[in-house]
């Protein structure tokens, strides 16, 4: 009797196509593991990073002399401290999703003593609060403390900025800074801290700050076992098919 399609043995050009197609998707899948793990460390350097920064106690904010030098790996949720003045009639409302629910971050410009503008992320406002005459507008000199944050440029997914219609989803400051008029404003900005908490018991006081996230996922290495997993499951199939053609052959050679 004649044996059937799915008896007989692939020919040497499908066999060898399909051994180049488990190869690369089995190298693909392990170099995505290897990915997640370099991510991992990563993402370990970044929390650790992080939770030392926040706790840290406050320094002076970085001068212009030292804007070039800022970076994420420098500076980046370093605590700090600046003085100066609210200029409130330059405010802007950043579109913002957080825990409280959505609304919108304020961003003040703060006329440093020393001459220099910072953008200062005063908190979160719900929906019904965005009007600046329902909430507070501290006047003179006064004292920032907050964690600095490295300028989002262009918008959020799916959502770019709009400055011609005073739209903003993301909190780009040189964009601000351009629509604002504000010259030799700072290219980072600051999260303020919350207020103290004989203030924040009233639940009127907003902005509402402190409300940066500072805990990160960490599934890297979860995703890396995930990846490792297919490229062993690949080739278990590829062994697999080698051994089921050497016996279609009759013989221990694959080709």
């Amino acid at each position: 009797m004649t044996a059937s399609i799915r008896d007989a043995p692939r020919s040497r050009a499908a066999l060898v196509w399909l051994t180049l197609a488990g190869l690369g998707l089995c190298a693909g899948l392990v170099a995505l593991g290897n990915w997640q793990l370099e991510r991992r460390v990563w993402k370990l350097d970044l929390i650790a990073r992080v939770e030392q920064r926040v706790h840290a106690a406050p320094v002076a904010v970085p001068g212009p002399e030292q804007w070039p030098q800022v970076s994420a790996q420098r500076d980046e949720y370093r605590r700090v401290r600046l003085a100066g003045t609210f200029l409130h009639d330059r405010e802007t409302l950043v579109q913002a999703a957080t825990d409280l629910g959505d609304g919108y971050w304020v961003l003040t410009p703060l006329k440093t003593a020393d001459g220099p503008v910072v953008l200062i992320n005063r908190g979160f406002v719900p929906p019904e609060r965005r009007d600046r005459a329902g909430r507070g507008a501290p006047g003179g000199a006064l004292t920032v403390i907050g964690l600095l944050r490295l300028t989002e440029p262009g918008g959020a997914f799916l959502r770019r900025n709009d400055p011609a219609n005073d739209r903003w989803y993301s909190r780009d400051v040189s964009a601000i800074a351009a629509a604002r008029g504000l010259a030799g404003c700072a290219p980072f900005f600051i999260d303020a801290e919350a207020a103290p908490p004989s203030q924040a018991s009233d639940s009127q006081v907003v902005p509402i700050g402190g409300l940066t996230v500072t805990a990160f996922r960490n599934n890297h290495l979860v995703y890396a076992v995930t990846w490792y997993t297919l490229a062993l499951m690949v080739a278990v199939a590829a062994t697999y098919l080698v051994l089921v053609e050497a016996r279609l052959r009759g013989k221990g050679d694959y080709f």
